[in-house]
């Protein structure tokens, strides 16, 4: 997947180059431009099944596939303002994506919801995780600007769950509360996700539910 980024950190979008007889494979309503030979099909990509594993990741039922004869592009950007990042998988091990981040990907890459992100949406840790596997290029995008960090073996990290954008599946990880229920509570810090090497973590510098809790703070709205 040939990928051109720009406008990062704060208002990235990629350009797709799409080769001729080539796709690319764009999570619903990411697409905001296509240019050249393109043509789109929407489908859940592997049944019904594949499409309820990536809506309890947190993605959409459908994907769209977009397809082209003689060469195009297709542009795609996330509905917060942030950052994107290009990440290579050789098929050696998968790749962990936070609900939301997972934008587009070669059609090789295989998209479903991590049994781990199953159990942590079902228990309510609020840590939901979609799990890519395959060989090809993947597209993350994060609300705010991305960081990466490589943890060797047995280092620690922790990061407030809301932060968290991808990491090999190398890495083992907890999602735990900040403190204890004073600090949950009266601190402000609700629930952390430990890291433990070796492998890679992606990290978005805001939190989509920090902005969620700040709008209904400014703007509270009553029930009828």
């Amino acid at each position: 997947m040939d990928v051109t980024i720009t406008s990062g950190p704060a208002f990235a979008i990629g350009y797709i180059a799409v080769p001729p007889g080539g796709s690319v494979r764009v999570e619903a309503g990411a697409m905001a431009m296509t240019r050249g030979d393109i043509a789109i099909e929407t489908s859940t990509r592997g049944g019904f099944m594949a499409g309820l594993k990536r809506t309890l990741g947190g993605e959409s039922f459908f994907v769209n596939d977009f397809h082209s004869g003689s060469g195009g592009q297709v542009g795609v950007a996330a509905a917060l303002p942030g950052d994107m990042v290009e990440v290579s998988l050789d098929g050696t091990g998968s790749l962990l994506v936070q609900s939301g981040s997972w934008i587009a990907s070669d059609p090789a890459i295989q998209v479903d919801s991590s049994w781990g992100g199953g159990r942590s949406f079902f228990s309510g840790e609020g840590l939901i995780l979609l799990r890519c596997s395959g060989v090809g290029e993947v597209l993350l995008a994060s609300y705010g600007a991305i960081q990466s960090a490589t943890l060797a073996a047995g280092e620690r990290m922790t990061l407030d769950t809301g932060h968290v954008v991808a990491f090999d599946d190398t890495v083992q990880y907890g999602v735990r509360k900040a403190g204890s229920w004073k600090s949950t509570i009266l601190g402000g810090e609700g629930l952390v996700t430990d890291f433990i090497g070796p492998g890679r973590v992606w990290l978005q510098t805001r939190s989509s539910g920090d902005l969620i809790d700040w709008i209904r703070r400014v703007n509270p709205q009553s029930n009828n």
